[in-house]
């Protein structure tokens, strides 16, 4: 924005809007991640929170891509045990719902697969041991091909976690890991197919229900809580208004099952509730 005249809020990624830019002034970017969750140094857009509404905006051009990514394991080491988990489950849910999306795309898919077994394989063992470079690196690595896969697509765990982030400052990875399993429960009989074969990848018993519990039983040894309603006052949320949020959400789209605003506000309430579909 250093070099633009227009108010950020011109270059929302709808349409063309990002030819409002003056791309003369933006300069090369090089990107050097600290954490290990969005995978943001492989994309072409920034989610912003516009303070004045409680939006969270993509804001998008393609000269935002940068010309160099420097990933180094050693500049996570220092991240707590709450955000390692919050920024892995983020990393996961990125992988997950670019394979579970619809339409074509082998390459996206093959590295969402690949994504998700490395964060299977170093998730817990970084939070449990933030100095193991080896499982550090995996995290980066896979918060970056998740970041990538899902050029495909995202979907509803995103779509939810949105509105919640930009209206009550709640972190994204904790809010995608709290929505994971409702929406992969509400999805189920399009995804299925899709989940088994994740299982057959990720050595899990070749089973929706295994990989749904495998998600659980991960969520709570990160310590994530299980229901919306452990980090957000019931009182404060107004469904109305976060449902047409969720809806209004460029992730909706590419949701597997198509979304009405009766289904996000159903499935705002299983996730304060705790009762999955």
């Amino acid at each position: 924005m250093s070099g633009q005249s227009r108010p950020i809020w011109d270059f929302e990624d709808i349409g063309d809007y990002w030819k409002r830019a003056d791309e003369n002034n933006i300069a090369p970017i090089i990107a050097i991640p600290t954490t290990a969750g969005t995978g943001s140094e492989t994309g072409r857009a920034s989610a912003i929170i516009n303070k004045e509404n409680g939006v969270k905006k993509i804001i998008f051009h393609p000269k935002f891509l940068p010309s160099i990514v420097i990933l180094d394991p050693v500049l996570t080491l220092d991240l707590s045990p709450r955000l390692t988990s919050a920024t892995g489950m983020d990393a996961l849910a990125h992988n997950l719902e670019a394979f579970c999306a619809p339409g074509f795309h082998p390459m996206a898919d093959g590295i969402a697969l690949e994504g998700m077994r490395l964060i299977k394989k170093s998730l817990l063992t970084a939070v449990k041991n933030g100095k193991d470079l080896n499982a550090r690196a995996d995290l980066l690595a896979a918060a970056s091909m998740g970041s990538t896969a899902f050029q495909k697509g995202l979907g509803a765990i995103h779509s939810l976690s949105h509105p919640v982030n930009a209206q009550f400052n709640i972190h994204h990875g904790l809010s995608n890991a709290i929505f994971m399993p409702y929406v992969l429960s509400f999805n189920r009989t399009l995804i299925e197919k899709k989940i088994v074969s994740i299982c057959d990848y990720l050595y899990l018993d070749k089973s929706f229900e295994s990989f749904l519990n495998w998600i659980l039983d991960l969520r709570k040894e990160l310590k994530i809580p299980h229901k919306l309603s452990e980090v957000i006052e019931i009182s404060k949320i107004d469904l109305k208004i976060l449902s047409q949020m969720a809806l209004d959400d460029p992730s909706t789209a590419t949701n597997p099952k198509k979304l009405t605003i009766d289904d996000m506000r159903i499935l705002y309430e299983h996730s304060m509730s705790g009762e999955l579909f």
